[in-house]
């Protein structure tokens, strides 16, 4: 009850998972980003496409054994899209399975005219994505097509994801092809992909930026998370090799050869800018 006075008990949804409390919203998210619309000089060849992977689940059991609601960090996943989009780039929207794309529209800026208009104008890519297993069939044989692979953040990108076999054959695919990866805050909880059936770490010696386990442990006191996380993503990869370059979630971006990332929702910007700025300077070269 004191928790609810102070507006730091976590909100209780219709399914009975736990969104963030009111205090946890009013110091995590914004009603607008931080975007900067850049002029870009427009990609125009034949590399135009990125494959961007998103989680399909939404609720996350704590250790405690609450269910934290989640997904895709909508500004995590937009606001690199709106840069990449405003480069020439256009995207393939995928899920595991094909089910529709599941985003923490708790974390939606609803004051944000542009990011709304990227949402509204993949709306039904979102509701009726590729199925990881479809986009190897068809698109593996012609990588000629593509950039990059993006894995967008959010708590939810450690469901199901890091698990997959199909993204740690993309992920592969996209090296072997030497395509850029690109991806921020929890969304490199997809590199793990890599180790599947005894395979070695992909990203071995390669310099990252990723969302602190630090501060997820933090995170239950302000009712961000009604309980503490079922595992972490950072230092996991930091064990397997991975330099992370981070210690706080900020607006820490990071290139280490065609690996893109960001430390957290703050990067978002930064991570877009990069993102697309790498991108136009590799593929004219």
């Amino acid at each position: 009850m004191l928790k609810k006075l102070l507006g730091v008990a976590p909100k209780l949804e219709s399914d009975g998972s736990y969104s963030p409390s009111k205090l946890a919203l009013k110091l995590g998210t914004v009603n607008k980003t931080d975007f900067e619309s850049i002029s870009y000089e427009k990609y125009g060849g034949n590399r135009s496409k990125i494959l961007v992977i998103f989680t399909e689940q939404k609720n996350m059991k704590m250790k405690n054994g609450k269910l934290f609601s989640t997904g895709n960090h909508p500004v995590e996943a937009l606001v690199p899209m709106l840069h990449l989009k405003n480069a020439g780039f256009d995207f393939g929207i995928a899920t595991p399975t094909g089910k529709p794309v599941v985003f923490e529209m708790w974390a939606f800026p609803e004051e944000d005219e542009k990011v709304k208009a990227i949402y509204d104008e993949n709306i039904s890519s979102f509701e009726k994505p590729i199925n990881l297993a479809d986009f190897i069939d068809s698109s593996f044989k012609d990588p000629e097509s593509y950039a990059a692979v993006f894995v967008p953040g959010g708590h939810g990108s450690m469901l199901g994801i890091p698990e997959d076999e199909n993204v740690g054959k993309i992920l592969n695919w996209a090296h072997l092809n030497d395509l850029f990866t690109i991806s921020l805050c929890h969304g490199p909880g997809s590199f793990l992909t890599t180790t599947l059936n005894d395979q070695k770490f992909l990203y071995e010696g390669y310099s990252m930026a990723v969302f602190p386990d630090s501060v997820d442990k933090q995170t239950p006191m302000v009712g961000y998370l009604p309980g503490h996380m079922p595992f972490g993503v950072s230092e996991r990869l930091k064990d397997l090799g991975a330099n992370i370059v981070n210690t706080k979630s900020d607006k820490t971006v990071c290139l280490d050869r065609k690996l893109i990332t960001g430390a957290s929702p703050l990067a978002s910007n930064e991570l877009g800018k990069l993102a697309a700025n790498t991108l136009l300077k590799e593929l004219r070269v």
